[in-house]
């Protein structure tokens, strides 16, 4: 009776052991997968910081276009070469739709950023939502500019549309 209790308990503490040994190799495998996301994570979030910073450059050039298509425009009026000056005008908008899409595509990717970090407070993560942030305020600036700039530049060739001739 004896010997039948003590093979019940070490049949109780084998299965005892092998779900402890299950346990820790679940946990070791979850562990693993952690550790990947983690790693994975902050290569995306590394990855959309970049990408806000080259949607903030091309927001600049952008910007620089239609500065570009302004005086353009500008000296196309002065020199009564009317569709010359519409299409500067016309260059001047699509020049600051081109910088609004590219603030749009910052501001994305700073919002994978903040995503990122708000999912984990890993300092890579962090880091690169303040510089996605920043690069999208960046392209959002030089859009808004390029738009004014747009519309400077369309105000120009109306105006020179509706003046009379001299």
């Amino acid at each position: 009776m004896v010997e039948n209790e003590i093979e019940r308990v070490r049949g109780e503490v084998k299965d005892l052991r092998d779900e402890f040994l299950a346990f820790r190799s679940s946990y070791t495998e979850v562990t693993n997968k952690y550790a990947t996301s983690l790693v994975t994570l902050s290569g995306l979030t590394v990855s959309a910081a970049g990408a806000a910073n080259r949607a903030a450059a091309s927001a600049k050039l952008a910007l620089a276009a239609t500065n570009c298509a302004l005086i353009a425009t500008k000296t196309a009026v002065d020199s009564e070469l009317q569709p010359a000056a519409q299409m500067a005008a016309d260059a001047a908008w699509a020049a600051a739709s081109s910088a609004a899409a590219s603030a749009s595509a910052a501001a994305e990717s700073a919002a994978v950023c903040s995503a990122a970090a708000a999912a984990h407070t890993e300092q890579v993560s962090i880091q690169a939502a303040a510089e996605a942030a920043k690069a999208a305020a960046a392209a959002a600036s030089a859009a808004a500019e390029a738009v004014a700039l747009s519309r400077e530049a369309s105000a120009i060739s109306l105006a020179s549309k509706t003046a009379p001739n001299t």
